[in-house]
């Protein structure tokens, strides 16, 4: 169902009875739309758990993914992680976890300084902001992780990926980041079945050990 977050900010929230566990659903680029309400749903579903996912591009839902990439230098981290919070209160559950894919990943590892949650799983999250995406607002996600506990974090990478080159991983699994390497997979193989660079068999795999990762 939709909710409102205190921001204003448009999110949705799966709910499971008697739920023991919240979980935080950040989602690529391209924002809050039913590929993510699915997911809400169905990891809802199978894992008793309340599931919330919200809008990055709060207020401006109607760009579209060039526009998006030209605005990301615009985003405020500040917003977000309250936007994150917010979305973790929103699930009624102390011990809340976070997932992210693509940009939703990358503020999975920038919301590890916070401390809220008990795990992390970023899916190809940027290690570092991309040239084009820095602004005032924006951090840097390795520093945000070595501001937290970075053995709560399992890192999701195609090694052919070009948002998380080899070296970036490399100083990511340093600073203490678990890191799963999928050989040739290239960026966002795992969340949308209808790219083009989906791989069904790195999808399940990665599927089973974020979940294993959450539950633990």
């Amino acid at each position: 169902m939709r909710i409102t977050l205190a921001s204003g900010t448009e999110a949705e929230l799966a709910t499971s009875t008697d739920a023991f566990m919240g979980l935080v659903l950040l989602p690529d680029i391209m924002g809050l739309r039913p590929l993510f309400d699915e997911h809400c749903g169905r990891l809802a579903r199978d894992n008793n758990w309340n599931v919330c996912s919200f809008e990055l591009f709060a207020g401006a839902t109607h760009l579209d993914r060039d526009e998006r990439m030209v605005a990301a230098k615009d985003l405020d981290d500040d917003r977000i992680v309250d936007d994150v919070l917010a979305a973790a209160e929103a699930t009624t559950c102390d011990r809340v976890n976070i997932i992210g894919f693509c940009m939703g990943g990358m503020y999975t590892l920038k919301s590890v300084k916070t401390g809220r949650f008990h795990r992390h799983v970023p899916f190809y999250g940027m290690i570092h902001v991309p040239d084009e995406w820095r602004g005032a607002g924006q951090g840097d996600p390795l520093d945000a992780v070595r501001r937290g506990d970075p053995r709560r974090v399992l890192a999701i990478i195609g090694t052919a990926d070009p948002w998380t080159p080899a070296g970036s991983v490399d100083e990511l699994e340093s600073a203490g980041v678990t890191v799963v390497r999928y050989h040739g997979a290239d960026h966002a193989f795992v969340h949308d079945p209808g790219r083009p660079v989906h791989n069904p068999q790195y999808a399940a795999d990665a599927w089973a050990r974020a979940i294993n990762w959450l539950n633990t």
